[in-house]
């Protein structure tokens, strides 16, 4: 009989000490309420015992958490409609404001974040958006940590992801950046002849200075072709002479004989099919007898 007392009572405090037993991980810390008031002191990692059915554990994980923040559609100060998404780190720093100051510190923070990068989208440009994006990390990050500290969270840092633009957007900016490229293309390639241009002026008052210098490059020509092994034959002309011989043609061509005009031609000698003055003809007319009278009359 004392035996089966014995055995009931060990078999109850087995029990009991298993209903009052919690193991606590090593990233986590536990608050312990009795009769729903929260008790000095964490629980930390390990075994914790409670009494059973008067104390309630609450477990809070301290590892880093990511939070991914939804697409937010906004417009940007300059009146540009994109798409933004971020990533907010994130770690409870106080466990019992975190349980006890906010009802779910996640969603708290989820809300947050998304009212924040909407708000930076509205503030910001569309070349802060896309080229200073450290800046607008850091201005988001100030956004959320004000009221993160509040509720026992520390916001360890805040990205922004990807920021989608329309189309139309797209097509524009890449027709700009090709005009860019095409610009710095031709000033390239105007300072190349500009420098080559000096170079070969200078070139040529060298080789000026000795005409030999012009024999051996034209013969250097004539080797950087030949050594190519094809059909082309190269004969040098020397320019001055095209210059003599264009000279010479130009003095020693006749001059031409100035066309004779009608009016330039000997007295009283018409040209052919050309009418009669009208005076001779009034003369005629006027030294004729008339028809049906005397000629004496």
């Amino acid at each position: 009989m004392i035996f089966e007392i014995l055995g009931g009572l060990i078999a109850l405090g087995g029990l009991g000490m298993a209903m009052s037993a919690r193991v606590i991980k090593q990233f986590e810390q536990g608050l312990v309420f009795r009769f729903g008031k929260l008790q000095q002191g964490v629980r930390g990692p390990g075994l914790t015992m409670l009494i059973p059915g008067v104390d309630q554990l609450r477990k809070v994980n301290l590892q880093i958490v990511t939070l991914p923040v939804p697409a937010q559609d906004g417009i940007t100060r300059d009146n540009v409609t994109v798409r933004v998404d971020a990533v907010v780190y994130f770690k409870v720093s106080d466990p019992a404001k975190a349980v006890i100051n906010v009802e779910d510190y996640r969603f708290a923070m989820l809300q947050v974040a998304q009212t924040s990068l909407r708000s930076i989208i509205g503030k910001s440009e569309l070349d802060d958006l896309l080229s200073n994006r450290e800046h607008l990390n850091q201005g988001l990050e100030l956004m959320i940590d004000t009221p993160a500290l509040t509720w026992g969270i520390d916001i360890d840092r805040v990205e922004i992801k990807d920021v989608a633009l329309p189309e139309s957007m797209k097509r524009s900016m890449s027709r700009q950046a090709e005009a860019e490229r095409e610009r710095r293309a031709r000033v390239i390639t105007a300072d190349g002849e500009l420098q080559a241009s000096k170079k070969l002026s200078e070139a040529a008052g060298t080789m000026e200075a000795t005409p030999a210098a012009l024999q051996l490059r034209l013969l250097q020509t004539i080797v950087e072709v030949a050594a190519e092994k094809n059909s082309t034959l190269v004969l040098p002309f020397p320019v001055e002479l095209l210059r003599f011989l264009e000279k010479n043609t130009l003095t020693d061509r006749p001059a031409e004989k100035p066309a004779v005009t009608p009016a330039d031609g000997p007295a009283g000698e018409l040209p052919q099919g050309a009418p009669a003055p009208r005076e001779s003809t009034e003369r005629d007319s006027s030294a004729a007898p008339l028809p049906g009278r005397d000629s004496s009359v």
